[in-house]
């Protein structure tokens, strides 16, 4: 892949409002942490992917495969959330997507300011 900016490939992964709800103030602050973390740490957003929240399953949720999708082809070296739960409301269900991001060199990070900040600029638990 050739990279035409210094600053590392992330998708920003939105997972916060429940299905057939409207837009809300979840998801905007979700997009607006994500793209500031983004600036201050050298990360270049190149796509914004969302899913409603509820499916515990993150493999059952098309924005989720197409994360995945973007981290196999070797598009992003991040996948930036707001927090753990948008991966997947059970634990259990999120080490499995942790360690397939890693076999692609891909690292998931948290952008909300409480959890960034105790996990050093990030998270992967």
């Amino acid at each position: 892949m050739t990279r035409t900016s210094t600053r590392t490939p992330a998708v920003l992964y939105v997972c916060a409002t429940r299905s057939g709800q409207p837009h809300g103030l979840a998801e905007q602050r979700a997009v607006e942490e994500g793209h500031s973390f983004a600036e201050k740490h050298g990360l270049q957003i190149k796509a914004e992917i969302s899913d409603p929240y509820g499916e515990p399953n993150p493999c059952l949720r098309s924005g989720w495969r197409l994360v995945r999708e973007m981290a196999e082809r070797g598009e992003v070296d991040v996948v930036l959330t707001r927090w753990p739960t948008a991966l997947s409301s059970k634990s259990e269900l999120r080490y499995p997507e942790l360690d397939h991001l890693g076999r692609y060199g891909a690292q998931l990070l948290f952008t909300w300011a409480p959890l960034s900040a105790m996990a050093g600029s990030g998270a992967v638990r």
